[in-house]
């Protein structure tokens, strides 16, 4: 019996232009058990981050976040450096301010909430929580203030940012009583149920040290970060704290960390330990120019993630503790260009995205830990030529391809479902080797009692023309109700869902005028796939056809009628 769709599926190939390899392809077999949930499928792509936070304010900033909130209303989270770093709120790359604090000419302490309210206004109203990210060092309470704000640019070393804002305090009795006050002055701007619902953590990599992220060292770190949830806990008893968001997976750093939170005397409070709601740590890809072409590192990125998940895991009080990876992104720099980051605005980004996620998922389930979100570092640049190749969610308004992935992971229900793909490559090897030789066609499963969502993606780490996948997609024991059940299938692919593509195709404007703008935009929506439909319901199950490119992706929705 031939489904009913909403919206009908294009099941012929996508023809590439200008080559043979377009021409071939190989045949793919996806199964679905529909009957037997293999647990929870968290909503974890829903934190997102910057370097930057000024830009969250800006015009297209706050149309990205507006977008960001739709996704999943008040279950959406950003993080950003720079909330504390004081400066006059300009914005530039790598850099940002609110000017939270200054001293008088006596040295007392002048607090200034403006910008950083601004920041947070922007948010809370479009549906977006913070992820509050307590840092940087005011200039007046820096141990080693100058030089203060930072001149970097694309192409300079990336040791120029390392200024006087990494420093620890003067004072650790000031900047308690700092992060006091700004995190009581959150709580009644915002209210207390509204507050308790945001992420609080100490500074960013602070394993980098004392030469990077943090001038000091590891143990004056866990000082500040005594301090630092001392204050807040102050000021909102319950609020949900944790850390240590570790550049990689932290290795001793961590576990030193983890040790003075659960054991360790307190510098804040002289008691034993420091409260921990969550750990936090970072996982990074590391892409390269090969050969003419970006090569995607998708095998270091996961193998951070097994070494990070493993940490936690060997601490039996934290092993059901929800984790964070508080940057999970192909590579370290979202600010910075040339060609091993050329592969951010089309297509290769969006399905390294899709591959990678299903893979968190894949290593909490290995080590038995509780993922609750992997948080992707990129947001906007505001002001910047379109498609500059920053590692972001949006260029000029405009909304990437890999946000069109976030799209689809948001209507993904909540029971994950077992799937197979005959093409889907082994989490051991892609951990091992990534995918070099024979690409990963894989596949995610969701339902809940009316509604089963499929997600199937085609990714290799090379970025270069390959076969198209020809995908037999079987959804197995649906029962005999679903017999009229609604399809609608989503795709992310050249043509589809990827404004990049299209600003190529119209030559590339460097201003594109009214019209093309508007072209660009319809281009970048979540797209049906038109064309020719082969589904059709047998007995229980449902069955479909589609050709899949290289770097397309694919979600399936099958909604049972009434």
């Amino acid at each position: 019996m031939l489904l009913r769709l909403i919206t009908p599926a294009v099941l012929t190939c996508l023809l590439f232009s200008s080559t043979s390899l377009a021409q071939e392809s190989f045949d793919v077999t996806i199964g679905v058990d529909s009957t037997k949930p293999s647990g929870e499928l968290r909503p974890i792509w829903r934190f997102f981050g910057g370097d930057e936070p000024n830009y969250v304010y800006m015009k297209d900033g706050r149309k990205l976040t507006s977008r960001l909130g739709e996704l999943r209303k008040d279950d959406v989270y950003f993080r950003t450096h720079n909330l504390l770093t004081s400066g006059d709120g300009t914005p530039a790359l790598k850099w940002g301010s609110t000017n939270a604090y200054t001293e008088d000419e006596w040295g007392k302490p002048v607090y200034d909430w403006t910008i950083v309210d601004r920041i947070f206004d922007t948010q809370v109203k479009r549906g977006v929580k913070p992820y509050v990210q307590v840092g940087f060092m005011p200039e007046a309470m820096s141990t080693k203030p100058k030089p203060y704000q930072h001149e970097w640019r694309p192409g300079f070393r990336y040791e120029e940012i390392m200024t006087g804002w990494r420093y620890p305090p003067k004072s650790y009795e000031k900047w308690g009583e700092l992060v006091y006050q700004w995190a009581k002055h959150c709580k009644e701007r915002y209210g207390e149920d509204e507050v308790l619902r945001w992420y609080w953590q100490t500074w960013n990599e602070a394993n980098i040290c004392p030469d990077g992220y943090w001038g000091g060292t590891p143990e004056e770190f866990y000082k500040l970060h005594d301090y630092t949830v001392a204050a807040i806990r102050r000021a909102i008893p319950n609020a949900r704290v944790g850390g240590p968001d570790t550049a990689g997976d932290g290795g001793d750093f961590t576990r030193k960390f983890l040790e003075h939170c659960l054991r360790g005397k307190n510098h804040a409070t002289g008691k034993v330990g420091t409260p921990i709601d969550f750990v936090s740590f970072h996982a990074k890809g590391s892409p390269r120019y090969v050969d003419d072409h970006i090569q995607m590192g998708i095998a270091d990125q996961l193998r951070t993630i097994d070494r990070g998940f493993g940490i936690v895991a060997s601490f039996p009080e934290l092993k059901q503790t929800p984790i964070v990876i508080g940057e999970s992104d192909p590579e370290g720099c979202a600010a910075c260009q040339g060609p091993q980051f050329s592969y951010r605005n089309g297509t290769m980004y969006s399905s390294y995205t899709a591959a990678s996620f299903a893979r968190k998922h894949d290593l909490a389930d290995k080590h038995g830990v509780r993922l609750e979100g992997a948080l992707t570092w990129a947001f906007e640049f505001e002001d910047q030529p379109y498609f500059a190749g920053f590692r972001q969610l949006a260029s000029n308004g405009i909304p990437l391809a890999v946000f069109n992935v976030f799209r689809m992971m948001s209507q993904m229900e909540s029971e994950r479902l077992p799937a197979t793909s005959s093409h889907q490559v082994a989490l051991d090897k892609i951990m091992g080797s990534g995918v070099r030789d024979q690409p990963d066609v894989g596949v995610l499963a969701s339902r809940n009692n009316d509604r089963v969502t499929v997600l199937v993606w085609h990714y290799h780490d090379d970025d270069l023309p390959g076969p198209v996948a020809k995908v037999k997609l079987e959804i197995r024991d649906l029962g005999l109700d679903w017999d009229t059940a609604t399809a609608k299938h989503y795709r992310v692919d050249e043509t589809h869902g990827n404004p990049f593509g299209e600003w190529k195709r119209m030559g590339s404007p460097g201003a594109p005028n009214e019209q093309q703008y508007k072209r660009l935009m319809e281009s970048s929506e979540l797209t049906p796939y038109s064309g020719d439909d082969n589904y059709e319901f047998v007995v229980n199950d449902a069955k479909f056809e589609f050709d899949l490119p290289r770097q397309g992706v694919s979600l399936i929705e099958l909604t049972r009628g009434e």
